[in-house]
């Protein structure tokens, strides 16, 4: 008898040890920009339906300094997600800019896996310079805030800068001085961005209440020239930004944002993590408006999402069993399916 309870005592003990590890929760750090950030607030909600939804993950939100540095961190290892636009994808498969001599530190590739807005940049002056800008030209020599320098907003506008011949002096400033100086006349214009066409960045909202900025868009030439380039550019209403920007229309250029994991997630645990985003959108979107995009259409953003980086990083099977099922996949994108 006593055998007996020894035995039974051992095999418990053998199965309590080896539970955790058959019902272990996989822990997912992942990156993000700066507390006050439109990724970052975009992450908070996603992490929180991700965790409801998907109880074998646990995703904890970790702000960096730019989402370029999320990237930069789950290539070395450091994040297990990361915050990837396709500009970041189009420098570091380039090996330019800030991703220039960056892969002799990657010790995993970075893979595209699900594209949640884009991101659309301007530029803002003071409304009492207004009259002394004509387009975006006219800023040449004159100190201006771009974004922190990890940003993919300041590289977007940077380029469409330097497409359009503007040698701007660029201001690191923090965030929250940002409307301040611009009134003091300590910078003479600043980035301005939204969220999937309709949230500003809190930041920019703060900087209203410092100082009344108006758009300035691009001339008519300098659009084409844009366009020429291959930037696209579109039009918001002025009232996203919730304030009097002192113009009938917004001219922005957007670039595509998404919140990526590795092949280190499988690839059907990918494919439920997009069924749980498309099944939540729309409260996503009820909560943070830059989800609006994949509440409309969320397998045909994620079309777009990887027609803008297909080039430039492969795509994680997870992502493409989704668009297979849903009907958006493209045969020639077969040969760019990531592989373990």
């Amino acid at each position: 008898m006593f055998r007996r309870t020894l035995t039974l005592f051992v095999v418990g003990l053998i199965a309590a040890w080896g539970a955790p590890a058959w019902s272990q929760v996989k822990e997912i750090p992942w990156g993000t920009a700066a507390v006050g950030s439109s990724g970052h607030r975009a992450l908070v909600g996603l992490a929180e339906v991700l965790n409801r939804e998907m109880p074998d993950y646990r995703i904890t939100v970790q702000p960096a300094t730019g989402a370029i540095i999320t990237m930069k961190g789950y290539a070395t290892g450091k994040f297990e997600g990361y915050y990837g636009a396709d500009i970041g994808f189009y420098e570091y498969a380039n090996d330019i800019n800030r991703f220039k001599g960056f892969k002799a530190s990657v010790k995993r590739p970075l893979v595209q896996s699900m594209w949640t807005y884009t991101i659309e940049v301007g530029t803002a002056v003071h409304s009492r310079d207004k009259g002394k800008f004509k387009g975006w030209s006219d800023l040449n020599g004159k100190a201006i805030f771009t974004g922190l320098l990890p940003w993919d907003v300041r590289a977007h506008l940077e380029r469409a800068y330097g497409a359009l011949g503007v040698r701007h002096q660029y201001r690191q400033v923090d965030l929250s001085a940002a409307g301040s100086l611009l009134q003091s006349g300590g910078l003479e214009a600043f980035i301005i961005y939204t969220a999937g066409e309709t949230a500003p960045a809190s930041w920019i909202t703060e900087a209203s209440l410092a100082a009344d900025w108006a758009v300035l868009n691009p001339s008519a030439s300098e659009i084409e020239g844009l366009k020429q380039f291959g930037f696209a550019v579109i039009e918001v209403k002025p009232d996203v930004f919730k304030k009097d920007v002192h113009a009938d229309k917004v001219v922005l250029l957007p670039f595509y944002y998404g919140f990526h994991v590795g092949l280190e997630v499988p690839e059907n645990d990918m494919y439920k993590m997009l069924m749980a985003i498309e099944k939540n959108a729309a409260e996503l979107a009820k909560a943070d408006a830059s989800f609006a995009q994949i509440a409309k259409d969320m397998p045909g953003f994620q079309r777009r999402g990887v027609t803008s980086s297909v080039d430039y990083v492969p795509i994680h099977p997870g992502l493409a069993k989704y668009m297979r099922e849903k009907g958006v996949w493209d045969a020639k994108w077969d040969t760019r399916v990531a592989k373990n």
